[in-house]
This record gives C-alpha cells, structure tokens and sequence, in this order.
C-alpha cells in the first residue's frame, strides 16, 4: 500500500491561502486516485476533493468549489491543494487518501491509504 504524508497546514487569516502537500511512498501512487477529506471538532469526515490517476479528471464537494483546487505531479508522487479564500468553517484536520483510479472509484470507494492529517485553522 502507498504511505501518505499530508504537509502545508496552518494558521491562517480569513480570505487566505494555503497548499496542502500529500507526498506519497511505496505503492503505485501513480496510478491511483487521490483526493482529502477534512473533519473538523464534533463533526462528520466530510470530502473535499478528488483527482484521479492521470491528473485529467476532478471532482469536488460543495464546500470547495470555486475556491479549492487539486493537482497532481506523478513526477513528484505529491498530489497539492490550493486553498483559497479560505473561511472559518475551513477549519479541520485535512487528510488525504488514496484508492481506485477514478474519481468514481475514490468518492465511492471505501478504505485506501490514509496520510495522519494536517491541521488547518482559519480564524475570523
């Protein structure tokens, strides 16, 4: 199985940016889905967004469109998310996973390989 590393969290301002960085080891990275989800304190897991292997296919949950953008170098075995305008409600641990090779696959799959998380706090 891949091994997944989540990197770029932090404290930010409302209306910021962040990258988030999911850098990936062993396994076949390259020909995997991979996408983040975040869970914020008291709530649900909840999915944020999802490329699929060749970078050539999204998809995203209601919470990031139009302000959250996922990419992929298979060169760098690191899929990124651009965070932009972030929120309050942005706050959450982030994590991202790997599984199947579509997003199909990733947003209706279960299990995979799980990074350990990268905190992202924004405050008003």
């Amino acid at each position: 199985q891949v091994q997944l590393e989540e990197s770029g969290g932090g404290w930010v301002q409302a209306g910021g940016s962040l990258r988030l960085s999911c850098a990936a080891s062993g396994g076949t990275f390259s020909t995997s889905a991979v996408g983040w989800f975040r869970q914020a304190p008291g709530k649900e897991r909840e999915f944020v967004a999802t490329i699929n292997w060749s970078g050539h296919s999204t998809y995203y949950g209601d919470s990031a469109k139009g302000r959250f953008t996922i990419s992929r170098d298979n060169a760098k075995n690191t899929v990124y998310l651009q965070m932009n305008s972030l929120k309050p409600e942005d706050t959450a641990v982030y994590y991202c996973a790997a599984r199947g090779s579509s997003t199909t696959d990733f947003v209706q799959g279960v299990g995979g390989s799980w990074g350990q998380g990268t905190q992202v706090t924004v405050s008003s």
